[in-house]
């Protein structure tokens, strides 16, 4: 065996997401903040990206983790979310497999409650973990602050006619889409079609609006569409569609996040108030809205939440210099219509 490089990842999910943090291989990259550290990942950095996320080393179906020094004195590690489009700023349930790997490894030392501070291109997110007898059981995220960009827009997509959303962001941006006016429900029989409809939605808002976080440069354009629906008993569905045309298998917490923006912006929550998120397999997210706060000058929030984390695996890849496949690549079984999103 001959690698010229090689990456060591611990493989965990967070209810049902998977999120493979990286241990070993690669310790930071260029930036002086973390806001930088993403936008060289989206640029220079992309080959590694790519090296890391796409077949044959990686899947579509899945995140990787990098936890870069932190950029900050306030914080105790960075932290920058790998997936098969491009380098993301911030996801809850990959920071909750994040905290879960670093406490069960050793790589922080456990405390019966340990707290945890990520650096992350969207700001400070405060992790605090209930651990006993090394496990990890549950980590609470206080999440960044989130706001309202656009409500009640209407975009015009191919083969589904008229579509109803609002731009709302939360720790990176959401459509979030109520999937009742496609005629789709959130269940796991719906899910190819939810995909496919996402990933169209997806690419109409990005192609017709010019979406860009006021004072961070790097975190720009609609990453997800988030299709929200309530249950009978009042609580909160939704399907997160990630490309290549995927399904969030956890409630996601920064499109849940979102979610708690826009409510509050409709006046249906208020500080305090408490909910059960659940995804399409019914794993599920405790949401609280912990406070309203300004952001860059509009009304937002800052939601809280919490879940479980499982490592699962071990895993590592390396690179043969003979390989001819040394920035991997993508087939269109996978990523469907979405190929064309991320090869535009």
């Amino acid at each position: 065996m001959r690698w010229s490089k090689s990456i060591t990842m611990v493989e965990a999910h967070a209810e049902g997401e998977v999120g493979r943090v990286i241990t070993g291989g690669m310790i930071d990259v260029p930036g002086a903040t973390m806001a930088q550290k993403l936008a060289y990942m989206n640029s220079e950095g992309d080959e590694l990206r790519r090296f890391i996320v796409q077949e044959p080393r990686g899947s579509a179906q899945m995140s990787t983790i990098m936890l870069p020094p932190a950029t900050r004195d306030d914080a105790d590690i960075g932290f920058i979310v790998l997936q098969g489009d491009k380098a993301h700023a911030m996801s809850g349930s990959n920071c909750i497999c994040a905290v879960t790997v670093l406490l069960e490894t050793g790589m922080i030392e456990m405390q019966p409650e340990t707290k945890v501070i990520l650096d992350t291109a969207s700001g400070p997110v405060i992790a605090r973990a209930n651990c006993n007898n090394g496990k990890c059981e549950r980590v609470t995220l206080e999440m960044t602050p989130c706001y309202v960009d656009l409500m009640d827009e209407v975009v015009h997509v191919d083969g589904l006619g008229e579509v109803r959303f609002s731009i709302v962001y939360g720790g990176i941006f959401y459509a979030l889409i109520d999937p009742a006016q496609i005629n789709l429900n959130i269940n796991p029989e719906s899910a190819r079609q939810l995909a496919d409809a996402g990933s169209r939605i997806q690419r109409a808002i990005n192609h017709q609006y010019e979406i860009q976080h006021p004072e961070i440069d790097s975190i720009t354009g609609l990453s997800y569409i988030m299709f929200i629906s309530e249950l009978d008993d009042g609580q909160l569905k939704g399907a997160t569609i990630l490309p290549p045309g995927r399904i969030d298998r956890s409630p996601c917490g920064t499109g849940t996040s979102a979610r708690m923006a826009l409510m509050r912006k409709k006046g249906l929550i208020k500080p305090g108030d408490s909910f059960t998120a659940r995804s399409i397999i019914d794993s599920e997210f405790q949401v609280t809205l912990l406070r309203d706060v300004e952001v860059c000058g509009k009304p937002g929030v800052v939601p809280q939440i919490s879940g479980r984390g499982w490592i699962h695996g071990m895993h590592q890849i390396g690179l043969d210099p003979s390989d001819p496949h040394p920035h991997g690549f993508m087939v269109a079984d996978c990523w469907g219509d979405a190929f064309d999103l991320v090869n535009a």
